[in-house]
């Protein structure tokens, strides 16, 4: 293979996601040419609704993936947390790369942390997941959506908007904006969504020279801990729909696996925990001790 091609949405963090994957690649296959195909989604296209509304993140993946189909593209870079549980038939995730920050991060330009945050005060997040984290501690927030890219939420954070907003650590600290964190919002006290942190990059099933490529990038460790993560996730049914949040360590004792189900609208919380060596047995696992909890019952309210 002398040529990959990688589809990428434009936005500016996309983008960055899809040069490091074909960094890492021409470093590794020096002979190789890695070109970027950029496209846009209806993810990226419907601001003015939540993503919920309009079908979830998997609105990220579709237009990629017919382009995968269609032999525009011969793969995909994604944050895998938007990937959706279960892949659509005939594609594949060859490579999981080293996690980066996991943590959620608080972001303002007048207070120090999430507790300084004065009665009443505007936050914006368009996260479930973090609504509902968000309520259970501070229940007397005004929680306002939050769209767009990044550079898209820091100008509209910077333009009075809202008092604060929640985003993802790394999505920040890959843009240059490491800066702009306040606070990391961090286990135990708060988990991110499943494999928050992880690039993930898919091909077709049947293309075996691009998933030999990709797999050179694969990180074992990485791919085990979101697994359990994402084993969770499934077997909850959960989606970004739902409030759903976990969070794997690698121990001596095996894997440490931490998950929360929430409820956005009044901040209810159900928390459980658990070890084990196989990441999707204890991912079923944990799901099972949340549903016994009474997890099914914020699921369905979601």
């Amino acid at each position: 293979m002398q040529i990959l091609r990688i589809a990428t949405r434009k936005s500016p963090l996309a983008l960055w996601q899809s040069e490091h994957v074909a960094e890492r690649l021409r470093a590794a296959r020096p002979g190789l040419e890695v070109v970027l195909v950029p496209m846009s989604t209806r993810g990226d296209e419907v601001l003015d609704r939540s993503l919920a509304a309009i079908g979830g993140k998997g609105l990220f993946l579709k237009e990629l993936e017919l382009a995968m189909l269609r032999g525009e593209a011969d793969c995909a870079v994604h944050s895998l947390k938007d990937v959706p549980m279960e892949l659509e038939p005939g594609f594949a995730l060859p490579a999981v790369l080293a996690r980066a920050d996991h943590a959620d991060a608080f972001v303002s330009n007048d207070h120090a942390g999430l507790d300084a945050l004065p009665h009443g005060a505007r936050v914006g997040t368009s996260s479930l997941r973090r609504q509902a984290q968000l309520r259970a501690r501070r229940p007397d927030l005004q929680l306002l959506d939050l769209r767009g890219n990044v550079n898209t939420r820091l100008a509209k954070l910077d333009a009075g908007e809202y008092d604060a907003i929640v985003l993802a650590c790394a999505g920040l600290q890959r843009l240059g904006f490491g800066a702009r964190i306040r606070q990391r919002l961090d286990a135990p006290d708060w988990l991110p969504a499943p494999a928050q942190g992880a690039i993930a990059v898919e091909c077709r099933s049947d293309d075996a020279a691009a998933k030999a490529l990709l797999a050179e990038l694969d990180d074992a460790p990485t791919r085990r801990c979101v697994a359990a993560e994402r084993a969770m996730n499934l077997a909850l049914h959960g989606s970004c729909h739902v409030p759903v949040a976990a969070y794997t360590m690698q121990s001596p004792a095996g894997l440490q696996l931490q998950g929360l189900v929430g409820s956005a609208t009044d901040g209810r919380l159900v928390r459980a925990e658990a070890t084990g060596d196989e990441a999707d047995a204890l991912g079923r696992r944990l799901a099972e001790m949340l549903l016994a909890q009474g997890a099914g019952e914020l699921l369905a309210q979601a």
